[in-house]
C-alpha cells in the first residue's frame, strides 16, 4: 500500500470580517504560525471577509477552513457557506464563537431539518438556537469538562482545561438536548453543564468551540486545537 506523505504547505482560510482590534483576530495568526513551527510545515492563511462569499466555488483549494469570531459577521451567508463546505466535503474545520454559533445553526438548518434555525443576537423570529447566555463572558477565563476520548480531548491531552472567552449569545437549552440525537455531538461543557463545544463525529476534523482557545498564542502559549487542525490538514 503507497503511503501518501503529508502535506508540507497548507492553505487555510479564515472567514470572517477581519478587525485589528479584535484580540482574536490578533490571536489567530500566532497561532497558526506556532502550530506551523512545530509541525515543521508551512500553513499559509488568507482572510476572507463574509461579503467575498457568496459561492463553494470560492473555497476551492484550501486545505482547512477556521470561521473566526467577530459576530455579527457582515455577510452571515458567506459563513455559512464556508460551514456548510467543510462538513461536505470532509475539509478540516474548526469555528471559535462566532463560528461556533453559526455552525450549531448551519447543522440545524441543513442536518437536523429546522430550515428556520435562528440566531437571537441578529433576528427576530424562527426557533432560536442560539440565544443570550445566563450570564455574559466577556474577558473572562473558565473551566471546561470534555468528553473522553474526543478529538478536542485527545487535541488537549486531558480532560479538563481552562480557556477564555468573549461573547454573550450560546445554544439553547432546548437545542442542546435536540445535539445528542444526530452526529454533532456535544464534548465540551462548563460547570453548570452548558454546551462549550462540539464536533462532528462523521468528519475527519470538524470542531467548534464557544471559548476563543486561540487567545493563548498572545501569551506564547500553544493551541491544542490549531495543531490539531493542521495536523488533519497535512493528511
Amino acid at each position: 500500500m503507497n503511503h501518501i506523505p503529508p502535506k508540507k504547505t497548507l492553505r487555510i482560510a479564515l472567514i470572517g470580517d477581519y478587525n485589528h482590534d479584535t484580540v482574536a483576530h490578533q490571536a489567530i495568526p500566532l497561532a497558526i504560525d506556532d502550530a506551523a513551527a512545530v509541525l515543521e510545515i508551512t500553513a499559509d492563511y488568507d482572510w476572507l471577509a463574509t461579503r467575498e462569499i457568496d459561492n463553494p466555488e470560492d473555497l476551492v483549494g484550501y486545505d482547512a477552513i477556521w470561521v473566526v469570531p467577530g459576530s455579527p459577521y457582515e455577510n452571515a451567508a458567506g459563513a455559512f457557506i464556508a460551514i456548510k463546505y467543510a462538513r461536505e466535503n470532509a475539509i478540516p474545520f474548526l469555528g471559535t464563537c462566532g463560528g461556533f454559533q453559526h455552525a450549531v445553526i448551519e447543522y440545524a438548518r441543513n442536518v437536523l431539518g429546522w430550515e428556520d434555525a435562528a440566531h437571537a443576537e441578529t433576528e427576530t423570529a424562527g426557533q432560536m438556537v442560539i440565544t443570550p447566555l445566563t450570564c455574559a463572558l466577556v474577558d473572562q477565563t473558565a473551566a471546561i469538562e470534555l468528553r473522553p476520548n474526543t478529538l478536542i480531548a485527545r487535541a488537549y491531552g486531558r480532560n479538563e482545561i481552562d480557556e477564555a472567552y468573549r461573547c454573550s449569545f450560546g445554544v439553547s437549552p432546548e437545542f442542546a438536548s435536540e445535539l445528542e440525537r444526530g452526529d454533532l455531538r456535544v464534548t465540551g461543557w462548563d460547570e453548570e453543564g452548558e454546551v462549550r463545544a462540539v464536533e462532528l463525529i462523521t468528519h475527519p476534523f470538524f470542531v467548534a468551540t464557544l471559548f476563543q482557545h486561540e487567545r493563548g498564542a498572545l501569551e506564547g502559549r500553544p493551541v491544542p486545537l490549531v495543531h490539531a487542525m493542521l495536523r488533519a490538514a497535512g493528511e
